[in-house]
């Protein structure tokens, strides 16, 4: 098995509980972006619980978050436009081990454990990962699926990042890999 390397993380991670407001977007691990549409006091097990409702911008999927759980759910603000570049370091770098000597499903269970950290990093090395694999060999259905959410993720954030559309920052991602465009 490989040593995985850590990736560059934002440095304002701290151990308070994030808040959110009404209005504000937000990132769910493996859901992506969506806003902050309310503040809810619900009762659950005869105890009241605040919870954000948060709708997820690309499917309109409604997510009930608890607002003490925020940290451990993994809800984060969307990355910076500062920390594009980053992500952008990380589809380049070249890939530690070659992944087409593993079979599917342990690819599968690796790339689908790394989306579900909510970490855009480690959702940027699933997609160059697959992205790459892909211009070799056939992916399995799953791994298609997977490559389809991490690009999914990717664009999406990365756009609301930068206040653009998904084309274009598709563009700047394709030209980060100009070797494969030469045969």
């Amino acid at each position: 098995m490989t040593e995985k390397k850590p990736n560059p993380q934002p440095e304002d991670e701290s151990q308070e509980t994030k808040h959110f407001e009404v209005g504000d977007l937000a990132v769910y691990p493996a859901h992506g972006v969506g806003r902050i549409e309310s503040i809810e006091s619900r009762v659950v097990n005869g105890e009241t619980h605040d919870f954000y409702i948060m709708k997820v911008l690309e499917n309109g999927m409604v997510i009930m978050i608890p607002t003490n759980n925020v940290t451990s759910v993994g809800l984060r603000d969307v990355i910076s436009e500062a920390e594009i570049p980053k992500i952008y370091e990380v589809i380049r770098r070249e890939k530690d081990s070659p992944a087409d000597s593993q079979t599917w499903n342990r690819r599968y269970r690796e790339y689908m454990d790394k989306i579900k950290t909510g970490s855009l990093y480690d959702v940027a090395e699933v997609f160059r990962d697959l992205y790459l694999l892909r211009m070799v060999k056939d992916l399995s259905f799953g791994e298609r699926k997977l490559f389809d959410t991490a690009t999914t993720l990717l664009l999406k954030e990365l756009s609301t990042a930068r206040g653009t559309d998904e084309k274009t920052i598709m563009s700047e991602i394709e030209s980060l890999f100009p070797d494969l465009t030469k045969d």
